[in-house]
């Protein structure tokens, strides 16, 4: 039986499980990214006073974001590989209990479980940076204005990055994903209130 890191290191090469978990790392690091900045710009408006307060409410976002994007994909991929697993089964005649291939199956579902937790963690927390240095080196505006470039710039390199897979223009693929999060910031603005 491999260890656990031979497992790792075995799903880590194989590219259909890289591709889910870039999948889900970046769909996630997206809805993170994008809360992020809708925090941001309503906290700075609504005249919350200090930057502290506005990085504990992100927490609260990124606890919740990332407590949905592991318990999701865990459940998700769980149903999938139970089911793609049976119908190997059935296919083989045999049970694939306590072997190589269902292993390899919950060391994939892990795989995708922990990317897919990440995504939203560095989408909200790093946003939120500016506002630890608030009454120190930035005002709360200042704070909130980096704060969204922050988060435009995050949403501009998971373009990027997926361009880079796909064959892209990366710098097509960077405004695109950047520009959804200049459109929160800017509906943010003229939410009432």
């Amino acid at each position: 039986m491999p260890s656990k890191r031979h497992l790792l290191r075995s799903l880590l090469r194989r590219e259909d499980v890289r591709a889910i978990s870039r999948r889900y790392f970046v769909s996630n690091g997206f809805d993170g990214t994008l809360t992020s900045i809708g925090v941001i710009v309503g906290a700075v408006l609504s005249g919350i006073p200090d930057g502290l307060t506005v990085v504990k409410i992100g927490l609260g976002a990124a606890v919740g974001l990332g407590t949905s994007a592991v318990w999701s994909v865990w459940e998700i991929e769980r149903a999938e590989t139970q089911a793609q697993i049976k119908r190997i089964e059935r296919a083989m005649l045999t049970d694939l209990d306590d072997t190589r291939v269902q292993r390899e199956q919950q060391g994939a579902r892990t795989v995708h479980a922990v990317a897919s937790g990440f995504g939203p963690l560095i989408g909200v927390l790093i946003p939120l940076a500016p506002f630890l240095f608030e009454g120190t080196l930035l005002s709360m505006a200042e704070a909130g204005v980096v704060g969204v470039a922050l988060g435009i710039g995050v949403l501009g390199v998971f373009g990027a990055y997926m361009s880079s897979i796909s064959g892209q223009r990366w710098y097509v693929s960077a405004l695109r994903m950047a520009l959804a999060g200049l459109v929160v910031a800017v509906i943010n603005l003229f939410l009432p209130g």
